[in-house]
């Protein structure tokens, strides 16, 4: 299916350089204010108390907050679990105060907002193991997910692309977790979950241009490597409009009415798709035309068959 076809090939890699120049100098950005401002981890990464509880009728979310703020509370996050009625407060850890009173307090502040009375369902308590133990298993799950994929793609087509898309892949996660270190964004499970989201997604997208280089490689004979690279990119332009274009305007519907529960993890995955359509086109491609790349590689040459001698 195709809303467009361009008929001639756009020059993509006649400009690889100067938008390599450009992603070289966001991803220095990025690794910079990782390294300078680091992220704001929530309560399941730094440690707190989460309390659970029910109403009869769905609360007002946007009054909790207030009544929390104005207790001293202006960091608690309140969402709602499970259903309208069942509410989630998640409380991170400050000095001078102990974590079992925090539960006693929090439910008189929630009491204290009009409307139905609240009935307290749990309350657990996050320690900062806890939350060492989840920031290394999420780095872990990363470079599982970047061990994979290069595994994959290097068994597909070849090891030059799957360096190329590895490069293309941490260009998009530096970048995403950059955002949220220069923003002070809060980072937590959900946007750790989109992060990977974004990985499965970007190598998509490089696969099936890797896909159509391949397949262009072997019928075009008489084109060079640049040239097979901007036909590749230039033939799935279309379906890249509508692959995107469908799949942005869900994440920014989630962005713009989900509500504060989804914010930040809508918001990491538009990041990560604009970056992850940036980087297949302009970062892997060219990435892959200078480790030198060519036909030879996929097209075998063919046999001359011995004649038999009588």
């Amino acid at each position: 299916m195709e809303f467009f076809r361009i008929k001639k090939d756009i020059p993509f890699m006649r400009h690889a350089l100067k938008f390599n120049i450009i992603s070289v100098a966001t991803f220095l950005l990025a690794v910079f204010f990782i390294a300078t401002r680091g992220l704001n981890l929530s309560v399941e990464f730094t440690g707190g108390t989460l309390l659970e509880a029910t109403y009869t009728e769905a609360p007002q979310l946007e009054s909790i907050r207030a009544a929390l703020a104005r207790d001293g509370y202006p960091d608690a996050q309140v969402q709602n679990f499970g259903s309208s009625r069942d509410i989630l407060v998640r409380m991170p850890n400050r000095e001078g105060l102990e974590s079992k009173d925090v539960g006693q307090r929090v439910m008189a502040t929630l009491n204290s907002v009009e409307g139905p009375t609240p009935e307290l369902k749990r309350v657990e308590f996050v320690g900062p193991q806890v939350g060492k133990e989840l920031a290394e298993n999420g780095a872990m799950a990363l470079l599982l997910v970047l061990v994979g994929i290069m595994g994959y793609l290097a068994l597909r087509f070849e090891w030059r692309f799957s360096v190329s898309a590895i490069i293309a892949n941490m260009h998009d996660v530096i970048i995403i977790i950059g955002f949220f270190a220069f923003f002070q964004w809060e980072f937590s499970l959900s946007v750790l979950a989109a992060v990977l989201a974004v990985l499965g997604y970007s190598v998509n997208e490089s696969v099936v241009i890797f896909d159509r280089v391949r397949e262009t490689f072997k019928k075009k004979r008489n084109m060079n490597t640049p040239e097979i690279l901007d036909h590749a990119i230039t033939s799935t332009i279309s379906r890249t409009v509508i692959t995107h274009g469908s799949t942005l305007m869900m994440v920014l519907s989630m962005l713009i009415f989900g509500g504060e529960t989804l914010h930040y993890f809508a918001l990491a995955l538009s990041i990560g798709i604009v970056f992850g359509i940036y980087s297949s086109v302009l970062v892997a491609a060219p990435i892959v035309m200078w480790l030198g790349v060519s036909r030879e590689q996929f097209v075998k040459p063919k046999k001359e068959k011995e004649e038999a001698v009588v």
